[in-house]
């Protein structure tokens, strides 16, 4: 006799729910509960695809839905349903896996849909849509610094092509002092003796010899080209810095006395505090315990035990946040 197939059920915590299998072109969803047939629709991922969506969801009188945090693919689907009232659920991939087999998106988002009313799924923290604007802007001004960083990582390449060895005598070539002989050095002049001459900073380790050595090179009209292009770099990205940093402050002017507060912490400046700010906010109810919110940060060791044996440990994702 041909066994039956045992399906599995659960205890049904969410009255009507709904499981999302997000791509980057579609979105296939399933509901299900009381009152209501299962049954399973694809959407586009356009704006007016989701509003349907989002209204189909209303008619039925949906009030939970889960969906994996697949990207950033989340988002704009996010961003409809908000505003709909709902309780949304982000949650990691790895913990709603479907039973390994005949697997398709349709009977991926079932699956979804079965955990999320049997309450077994834990959403990522998903900070308010003010805050994760306020990331944005924060994230992207990182960006901006590291590729400032770079361009003058670039500059002293430039250099020691040219055979000058500024990085060698001065220890800031966005110095002053550094500053006044590169654009010498690019207006045409190469005695060396001029250029140390420029050098009398009382704090230059280095005497005038010394520097003259240094700045003795092979400066052609090529890196002079280069020179010029990557300060023009540098100078538009410190400008795009100070705007981001205007606005940054105006989004976190109610926010103030908490960054003065915590600007008081040894080794936290005013930049510091914003970047946390917006990446943890200021309401830790989202975190039940300190080390869910180090787990979350990515600084607590996952726990891999069996049979008594501890192996290596690895970074626990049981709270990581989606990819943003």
């Amino acid at each position: 006799m041909a066994r039956k197939k045992q399906e599995v059920t659960f205890e049904q915590v969410v009255e009507r729910g709904c499981g999302l299998d997000v791509h980057k072109k579609e979105i296939v969803a399933t509901v299900s509960g009381a009152g209501i047939e299962v049954e399973t629709r694809t959407f586009q991922s356009t704006t007016r695809s989701l509003t349907e969506l989002k209204e189909w969801l209303l008619s039925l009188g949906v009030t939970h839905v889960a969906m994996e945090s697949t990207g950033v693919y989340w988002k704009p689907v996010m961003n409809i349903l908000e505003p709909g009232g709902f309780t949304i659920l982000v949650v990691n991939a790895r913990h709603i896996k479907y039973v390994p087999g005949h697997k398709t998106d349709k009977k991926d988002s079932a699956w979804i849909c079965k955990l999320l009313r049997a309450g077994l799924l834990k959403g990522s923290f998903v900070p308010s849509r003010e805050q994760r604007d306020l990331r944005d802007l924060t994230r992207y001004r990182r960006k901006l610094v590291q590729q400032q960083s770079a361009e003058h990582n670039r500059m002293i390449r430039v250099f020691e092509d040219a055979n000058l060895k500024l990085s060698s005598v001065f220890s800031n070539i966005r110095g002053k002092t550094c500053t006044r002989v590169i654009d010498a050095v690019i207006s045409g002049e190469t005695d060396p003796e001029k250029l140390a001459s420029m050098c009398t900073h009382w704090r230059l380790k280095h005497s005038q010899e010394e520097i003259a050595l240094a700045v003795e090179g092979c400066f052609s009209e090529h890196h002079k080209f280069m020179i010029r292009a990557i300060r023009t770099s540098i100078r538009n990205i410190e400008a795009e810095i100070d705007h981001l940093d205007q606005e940054i402050e105006r989004r976190m002017q109610p926010l103030e006395d908490r960054i003065r507060q915590l600007c008081e912490v040894p080794g936290m400046d005013k930049t510091s505090v914003r970047e946390l700010l917006a990446e943890i906010g200021v309401d830790m109810e989202v975190f039940p315990t300190a080390d869910h919110l180090k787990s979350w940060a990515g600084l607590a060791p996952g726990n891999n035990e069996s049979a008594g044996k501890k192996k290596a440990h690895t970074p626990t994702t049981a709270t990581k946040p989606p990819k943003r």
